[in-house]
């Protein structure tokens, strides 16, 4: 059907006012496609905006294997996609190995966002609206969700090299419906978003029927209200920056001078900078009371999950919790460049070099393993040093007790050579200018 049937419906200036601003000319765009009435109402506006906008657009359609129609929904969009001339990705996944600790929904969710990464196309364009932003915040705010939780869908996020762009979360279904009938286009339906048993469903056909009676504007508010949450998420994320969130290790003191509000706001921060998942708010109220209140000597642990906060020295670490090993573990050094160490789940580093660390030379009288503490070893750190006991070596560098059972000893025969990481014996010390190899 010819664009110029129909006047510009008043949305495709919206849309093209947002996207204008971020694309370069010649920029592509990548579609995620469902095949739905939202997914398709963007794929007929991004195909009319293409070459006022100068970009090139494709799609992609996410084949999740849930449905009994999942086969005939892709070629649904391959269809679709050929009609308009637009190239199509169709891309199988399996929720499965996800569904269990992730559910359905999140499954999915992260999988079509693993798909459209590996596809490399730098804009993401996906079709939430505002009802959809208002699902979001309801669910969100029934499962006692803290402020980055309720905090709106931006329309743009970046998401590792790509930007995610949702152009239409300021549009409502209604309107994106009278829009697909304008233009006569077909669309699928997924059952299973008949079935109220789906939280999200439940809203859906339930609640804001009913709200619509007594709050027409129901879309515009609670859109209104996520994007003060928002704006209120960025406040925090600028104090906590302030408090020390950006710091590779924490100082006790900066938890220690704030209020207890204050303080869990810079903890949670802390722990998402670090990498580790959020954990409950009462676990997160214990683990800032434990931090802040422990003896200086006091051995503090506390576990969520498969991770952990620990204090030590007046420092908070944060780690996944290491797992038993086997103290009567060997592994034998073969001049590779990598090796694995279980006890600390990291690689070490062999790296050759000139006059420092270990001597090439004197590594090479004896077969070189690296094995663990067992009792009694000692080493002495330079010639004119004495000979120091592990205990007091470990502790002079400060390192952390759960660590010290875990450090890789490298051993030539059976003489000590080196506590990766700590020292180095003085009888195996490179001289200048000799070839040596630097563990770390």
């Amino acid at each position: 059907m010819s664009h110029s049937s129909f006047q510009r419906h008043p949305f495709l200036d919206r849309i093209a006012a947002q996207l204008a601003p971020l694309l370069p000319a010649g920029g592509k765009l990548l579609l995620g496609l469902s095949g739905g009435m939202d997914s398709v109402v963007l794929l007929h506006v991004l195909n009319r905006l293409a070459p006022e906008l100068e970009f090139t657009l494709s799609a992609m359609h996410v084949h999740h294997g849930i449905s009994a129609n999942a086969d005939a929904w892709a070629r649904f969009c391959e269809g679709l996609c050929a009609s308009y001339g637009i190239p199509l990705a169709i891309k199988h996944v399996d929720i499965a190995p996800l569904k269990e600790t992730h559910g359905i929904e999140a499954s999915a969710r992260k999988l079509r966002h693993a798909a459209f990464a590996e596809s490399g196309i730098p804009f993401v364009v996906l079709a939430h609206h505002a009802d959809d932003q208002a699902e979001t915040l309801m669910l969100q705010l029934l499962r006692g969700a803290g402020l980055r939780g309720v905090s709106a869908m931006p329309f743009v996020r970046e998401q590792g090299k790509q930007l995610l762009l949702r152009p239409m979360l300021e549009i409502g279904r209604p309107e994106l419906l009278a829009y697909a009938q304008q233009h006569a286009l077909e669309w699928i339906e997924d059952e299973s978003n008949a079935d109220d048993s789906y939280p999200r469903n439940f809203l859906r056909h339930r609640l804001f029927p009913v709200l619509t009676e007594c709050f027409p504007a129901w879309r515009d508010t609670l859109g209104r209200s996520a994007n003060h949450f928002a704006e209120a998420t960025g406040i925090l994320d600028e104090v906590a920056l302030a408090d020390g969130a950006g710091e590779q290790l924490l100082a006790v003191t900066r938890l220690e001078a704030l209020s207890l509000p204050r303080g869990k706001n810079l903890l949670r921060h802390y722990l998402h900078g670090q990498g580790a998942p959020m954990p409950q708010e009462a676990q997160l109220d214990d683990m800032l009371k434990q931090l802040r209140c422990a003896r200086d000597n006091a051995d503090v642990c506390v576990n969520f999950g498969d991770w952990q906060v620990r204090r030590y020295r007046g420092l908070v670490h944060v780690m996944r919790a290491l797992p038993s090993f086997d103290p009567m573990l060997r592994v034998a050094w073969q001049d590779e460049e990598n090796l694995y160490w279980p006890p600390l789940q990291r690689e070490l580093r062999f790296t050759l070099t000139t006059g420092q660390g270990i001597s090439r030379e004197k590594l090479s009288q004896g077969p070189v393993s690296l094995r663990l503490r067992s009792g009694g070893e000692t080493l002495q750190p330079h010639a004119l040093a004495a000979r120091r006991s592990m205990k007091n070596l470990l502790q002079e560098h400060s390192v952390p007790p759960w660590q010290r059972e875990r450090l890789p000893l490298l051993f030539c025969g059976e003489s000590l050579v080196s506590v990766v990481g700590v020292a180095v014996d003085s009888a195996f010390q490179a001289r200048a200018g000799e070839q040596s190899v630097m563990v770390m």
